[in-house]
């Protein structure tokens, strides 16, 4: 059985709506020797639709809705296996809207089982209709942890993990986050990859460039976890970490080959990392789950009621 692969997209195949150099041939290897691979995203606002023309207009044609699966679709997942019939006020985009529809999951602004918080932007109406449902017995459900996602090199937007922090703030509830690093996101992907390749890949690895969401979700749903250098983690700042990828690579160009010829590198092990202390960019954990690994936290009101 092929090695199946599991792919994160910012920051592993584009960056700043420019594809990493290698990314094209990566892809056309993975697609010319049949091996199954689905890209895995935190960003609940596009359909794998959306993903599949994004990709097409960068440059990566080929790859179809099949071969994404994204923080909504988890979602409507997470709901539709674990609570049937169960209803929900959105705050979130097309992505989770359409994924929660295909699920036949019913929106409801009066008296909903869930508030499901996803990417986009919160108005202060809906934040105090969500609140309001909160307040009533709703259960706060969010797609990702993520407080900030990356737009450029010097600029990012808020994510779904800080709208959920506002909500658990005014209300005193805790969110329950889904998506990367929550293992229900990989259970689901590794069924989504067994059912494209007629059976279970061996070995499944996550290919990712952030080491609190890709990396580890990767180690504790026991998969091997590539980490690349094209994205938010710095060679540097490995080391800080308890949980260490199988393998830490410049880019995904160098997996090409192994891919090409069936034959795995010989160099499957991680280098040596020096243990300094980074300079962070950012204060405060980029993810709602990030408590484990410390950081300078940014203060942040308790929460009172």
């Amino acid at each position: 059985m092929k090695t199946g692969y599991l792919i994160d997209m910012d920051g592993v195949i584009y960056r700043e709506n420019q594809l990493v150099a290698g990314a094209v041939e990566f892809v056309e290897a993975l697609i010319a020797s049949g091996t199954p691979f689905i890209f895995l995203t935190n960003n609940s606002a596009p359909t794998p639709e959306d993903l599949s023309v994004r990709l097409r207009h960068l440059g990566l044609p080929g790859l179809s809705a099949r071969h994404f699966y994204t923080s909504a679709l988890n979602t409507a997942d997470f709901l539709s296996e674990t609570h049937p019939g169960c209803t929900v006020f959105v705050i979130g985009e097309g992505g989770l809207l359409a994924a929660l529809h295909e699920h036949k999951i019913a929106n409801d602004a009066l008296q909903p089982s869930y508030v499901v918080v996803g990417e986009g932007a919160a108005s202060m109406e809906k934040l105090a209709k969500a609140h309001a449902c909160i307040e009533r017995g709703a259960r706060l459900l969010a797609t990702n942890p993520d407080n900030w996602c990356p737009v450029s090199s010097v600029e990012t937007r808020p994510g779904a993990g800080a709208t959920a922090a506002f909500l658990e703030a005014s209300t005193g509830r805790r969110a329950y986050y889904l998506g990367k690093p929550n293992g229900y996101m990989f259970h689901r992907a590794r069924r989504q990859l067994a059912d494209m390749a007629a059976g279970t890949p061996e070995p499944i690895v996550m290919i990712g460039d952030t080491m609190e969401t890709d990396i580890r979700g990767a180690i504790e749903s026991g998969l091997h976890a590539y980490l690349v250098l094209t994205g938010s983690t710095q060679l540097e700042s490995v080391g800080e970490y308890v949980y260490q990828p199988t393998r830490v690579l410049q880019s995904v160009a160098d997996l090409t080959e192994e891919i090409r010829s069936g034959q795995p590198s010989s160099r499957l092990d991680s280098p040596v990392f020096r243990h300094s202390a980074a300079q962070r960019s950012r204060w405060g954990n980029r993810h709602q789950t990030d408590g484990e690994h410390p950081q300078k936290p940014r203060p942040r009101a308790p929460m009172t009621r």
